[in-house]
């Protein structure tokens, strides 16, 4: 069993038995067929996960790690706030007549700050910074600008990472506001895993821990029989994560220069409902 099965599994299992219902209070998120969403949820979900020992990607049932890159290379290497940069259709219902999400996610980081040692985007800070000043204490992100929540399709989930070199090793804390744990666990934790490799590698430094913080780590009401089935199945072992160790710029890697060896993983879930 892969560890990162291991964390998936407690927490499913004490959001399901220790998590409290939404049930009779009034929530935002809808079905299609416009019944309320409700969810089962924990507060101050902490997660841990050593990215030396292995690769966090569930074995339980695949993760499409592909689309996950895709998505994680929309947002941080391009910059971008509209779809047709994207090569899947997950973020179609949040777009607009063009195209754009609005002044979410890329976007943010794309803005350009003044700093004594000229100016940088957010990304290309944290990149000066583990090379120039790795011990720095002070290498974040942050995606949730109150000043242009307005003008965003979605407010930013996973809003803010922070980073921390221990000796040679790159650390990082995510912040995530709120997580449809079925949906999006998973693929938030391989995402910034593989941020965290990326950085790594174009840094000279080694991969140390990625802890995910998760305010609201919720099941909705219609996935709670599938979660309590997934977390039933037989894992496998972690796979292998191969990166292609020619990309020494973080704006060369392309998806292909992931590969995971000997993934194996349980069926998938087909025909999940995703509430909006």
């Amino acid at each position: 069993m892969s560890k990162a099965d291991e964390i998936f599994i407690a927490m499913c299992k004490d959001i399901l038995e220790n998590g409290v219902s939404s049930e009779g209070e009034k929530v935002r998120a809808r079905w299609a067929d416009g019944t309320p969403a409700h969810t089962i949820k924990k507060f101050g979900v902490v997660n841990r996960y050593d990215l030396s020992e292995e690769f966090p990607i569930l074995t339980l049932r695949p993760t499409n790690l592909k689309a996950a890159i895709d998505e994680l290379l929309w947002i941080w290497q391009k910059k971008s706030n509209n779809i047709k940069d994207l090569n899947s259709h997950i973020w179609d219902s949040w777009a607009d007549e063009n195209g754009s999400i609005g002044k979410a996610y890329g976007y943010q980081l794309s803005i350009k700050h003044k700093y004594p040692e000229g100016e940088f985007d957010q990304v290309d800070r944290i990149i000066y910074d583990l090379k120039h000043n790795p011990y720095s204490r002070r290498i974040i992100a942050n995606m949730y600008n109150h000043s242009d929540l307005h003008e965003m399709n979605l407010y930013p989930c996973a809003y803010s990472i922070t980073f921390n070199v221990t000796g040679r090793k790159l650390n990082a804390i995510l912040n995530q506001r709120s997580q449809d744990v079925l949906v999006a666990n998973n693929w938030n934790v391989a995402q910034y895993a593989i941020l965290v490799h990326m950085f790594a590698q174009v840094c000279d430094l080694e991969v140390g821990e990625l802890v995910h913080v998760i305010a609201d780590a919720h099941i909705y009401d219609r996935h709670i029989p599938l979660v309590k089935e997934l977390i039933q199945r037989t894992p496998y072992p972690a796979p292998k994560l191969w990166i292609n160790p020619e990309k020494k710029d973080f704006y060369d890697f392309k998806v292909e220069d992931f590969v995971l060896e000997d993934y194996q993983a349980g069926p998938q879930i087909k025909n999940i409902p995703v509430a909006i």
